[in-house]
């Protein structure tokens, strides 16, 4: 067993009824409660002097508007074999096992979280370290170029944690719900 069997990490994203996550470049949908649910949920620490990481594809950080990025309270991951470079204080790699391998050894980092796009996805899905899947699930179609893998429901749990609302929510006439699944 090698040490990167201990690294574990989250993914969490808002999908549309029929699967998608984004429309070029852009998320399909303005939804201001499921954001601060975003930010809440990737920011929050439990001790201080610590924060967690949020890592994306190069696509999903060139997607966040220039005012927003870097992701503020959170150290920002790129994965990117193309990108040049970034912001100085963004961490950039070539892949996701690097990134996780540098991410698990740093002490001032608390959880780490996979939040885009589709291929950073797919490939946490199908990686035993990624524990919980953080979906809300957005009771709307929408156009979408960007989607969500399919992920096996017998892989996982749905299971409920107490800072994170059970009830259905609305806002401006969308409903969505925040699911959490836990592999099995």
């Amino acid at each position: 067993m090698n040490f990167t069997d201990n690294i574990v990490y989250n993914v969490i994203a808002a999908v549309s009824k029929n699967g998608g996550i984004g429309y070029k470049g852009d998320l399909p949908w303005r939804i201001k409660k499921e954001m601060e649910y975003f930010n809440r949920m990737t920011t929050q620490v439990n001790q201080s002097g610590v924060q967690n990481a949020v890592i994306m594809g190069r696509c999903t950080w060139q997607s966040i508007p220039d005012k927003f990025r870097p992701l503020k309270g959170r150290k920002n991951v790129v994965i990117s074999k193309t990108l040049k470079g970034v912001p100085e204080g963004v961490l950039l790699y070539p892949n996701l096992k690097e990134a996780l391998k540098s991410l698990y050894l740093n002490d001032h980092i608390e959880k780490l979280w996979v939040i885009g796009g589709s291929g950073l996805y797919n490939e946490a899905i199908n990686d035993n370290n990624c524990k919980k899947l953080y979906i809300t699930k957005i009771d709307q179609e929408y156009l979408c170029d960007t989607f969500f893998p399919d992920f096996d429901l017998k892989e996982f749990e749905e299971i409920n944690e107490t800072n994170v609302p059970k009830e259905i929510q609305e806002e401006k006439g969308i409903k969505y719900e925040f699911k959490i699944f836990k592999r099995l």
